[in-house]
This record gives structure tokens, sequence and C-alpha cells, in this order.
């Protein structure tokens, strides 16, 4: 396939599936604007390397592969920046974020690991089978099923207390 179709895919994919993705990055930073960016670097990751993809039948898994490691660096970069002073602090937290209508599942999934939380979110808010996980994340299937399990146990757990 050429270099030109597989761009054509690759556009046709995104532009219709724009809210699933924006909704996957926000799930990870809970920011409109740093989703909307993770999103915007992702494409562009994607366009990037468009030659690499050998199978444009997986494209769907290795768009999400490229987005979920996006999500997750942006998480870790903003891990490292440390605040001096108070007052950057309250600029910082004045920023308008959006809110979700059910707080306790959001605090519940933002305390699971990441190895749970992608699954999870993957498979309930992005609907994606369990064929689908493995190959964006690039494990076992049965390591996605236990995971997944593990994750809902945890999960519950966490919303219980």
């Amino acid at each position: 396939m050429t270099k030109n179709k597989k761009y054509k895919l690759l556009e046709d994919y995104i532009l219709s599936n724009k809210e699933s993705h924006y909704r996957t990055a926000y799930s990870y930073v809970k920011n409109k604007d740093d989703a909307l960016d993770i999103v915007q670097e992702s494409i562009y990751k994607a366009l990037s390397s468009i030659e690499r993809i050998e199978h444009v039948e997986f494209l769907k898994t290795w768009f999400y592969r490229i987005l979920i490691n996006t999500s997750i660096d942006h998480l870790r970069k903003r891990k490292k920046v440390t605040y001096v002073d108070d007052i950057i602090v309250d600029i910082h937290s004045s920023t308008k974020e959006d809110t979700y209508k059910d707080f306790d599942l959001q605090d519940a999934l933002d305390k699971l690991p990441d190895e749970y939380k992608t699954i999870i979110i993957l498979r309930y808010f992005e609907d994606l089978k369990l064929e689908e996980i493995a190959q964006v994340l690039q494990q076992n299937l049965n390591t996605v099923k236990t995971r997944l399990y593990a994750g809902l146990k945890k999960l519950r757990i966490e919303i219980e207390v």
C-alpha cells in the first residue's frame, strides 16, 4: 500500500473517532487543554511514523497505543514539575477543568495503577474488545484478562471504602 493511501486511511480514522480519542486522553489527564494537546501530539506522531505500519487493519490499535503512551508520558512529565511558591499553585489551580458526573468512580479509577486503569478505560469507556486491548498494549490476551479482573476487583474495593 502506498504512503498516500495510508495517510488517507489514518486521516479518515482520526476524523471519525476524534471524540473517542479525546475521551481516552482526558481520562488520563483530567484537563481539557492537556487532553487536546495529547491528541494533537499523538496525531503528529502517527503521521510522522505512518510508513512503519505494515498492516493497515491494525491502524486502530496502533493509534491507541500511541495515544496511551503519549498520555502516560504527559503524566510522567507533569509529576516532575514542582512548585516553589503557593502563588504559582494558586494560578495553576484556577484554570478551568472539566467535571465528571460520577466523582467516586473517577477517583477510584485515578487510584488504580496504570496497568489496570488503561485496560478498564479501553474496555468499558472505549468499548474495545479484549483482543484489541492486547494488541494495543502489546500484551498476552490472558495477561489482559487477568489485569482486567484484578483491576475491577481493586476498583470495587476502592468504591466500597
